[in-house]
């Protein structure tokens, strides 16, 4: 892929190191990126290879960092607006209403008390749950709530969405139902939008483009564009070779691999235990 010549969204050079029994672990080294607006791109790893801490990084929760994180040409300084942030469990608030969870997005926001209500409301309807504005998150599904969050994170009208394992903690099928929702809701907010994710499915159904870490300390290893027009179909060839070609890159280090089998007379151990 051509550089992007205006990025909206920039990390350049970024590294993290952290201090670990009065030594420094390196998590994140020498990390670039450019990101255009309107562009979704997710990032892929194992656990443990930086994912989270780039996201915490450029939401403005961690200032000691080396490099520079720049929105529209200016450096990040602490949390903005032009910033919203789902995370992976939905965090609302259990003594509040949907209606009353969204607008904590707006808290910040120098709004009138009927400009505020009536931007919560067109949250509300862009994620579809007009019908539940008045429910509390004890009733509602584990999918419903994940899209107040969504609604949460959007309401201020961020310029960039930041998706940390939005959807781990939904079932398989929920799961996918929520990728479609994701979606839709950004073709109607036409937002640029930032995902981590371990999983290479999700990464390939959503994103534009795909950034694979490798671990300890989190480095690309390779970025991946996805040629593939939406609605995209998870059981065509194409997928599924983009699929493999990405769990490849994800899996052909060695501390992936498992350990070769133990032989006695040149059988495996497996073969003898039968």
């Amino acid at each position: 892929m051509n550089a992007i010549t205006q990025p909206l969204l920039s990390f350049n050079h970024v590294g993290k190191h952290f201090a670990v029994a009065g030594g420094q672990l390196e998590a994140i080294r020498d990390f670039n990126l450019q990101i255009a607006e309107g562009e979704f791109v997710a990032i892929v790893g194992a656990s443990g290879c930086g994912k989270s801490t780039l996201l915490r990084l450029l939401i403005g929760l961690d200032h000691d960092f080396q490099g520079q994180i720049l929105i529209d040409g200016h450096a990040v300084s602490g949390i903005g607006d032009e910033r919203g942030m789902v995370f992976q469990e939905h965090r609302l608030f259990p003594w509040l209403t949907v209606q009353e969870n969204i607008a904590l997005g707006l808290v910040n926001q120098p709004l009138a008390e009927n400009a505020r209500a009536q931007r919560v409301a067109e949250y509300i309807a862009l994620v579809g749950l007009q019908d539940f504005s008045q429910a509390y998150p004890h009733q509602l599904s584990g999918g419903m709530a994940q899209r107040v969050a969504i609604a949460r994170g959007l309401v201020a009208s961020p310029r960039i969405l930041l998706l940390d394992e939005p959807f781990g903690a939904l079932d398989a099928l929920t799961r996918q139902q929520m990728q479609e929702e994701l979606l839709a809701i950004r073709e109607r907010a036409r937002i640029t939008t930032l995902l981590v994710t371990h999983d290479v499915e999700e990464a390939l159904f959503l994103a534009d483009r795909v950034v694979v870490l490798e671990p300890r300390p989190g480095r690309i290893k390779r970025i991946n564009s996805v040629d593939l027009p939406h609605p995209r179909q998870r059981s065509s060839h194409e997928f599924h070779r983009l699929r493999e070609s990405l769990l490849h890159d994800l899996t052909a280090d060695d501390r992936y691999l498992p350990p070769a089998p133990v032989q006695i007379n040149n059988l495996p151990l497996s073969y003898l235990a039968y």
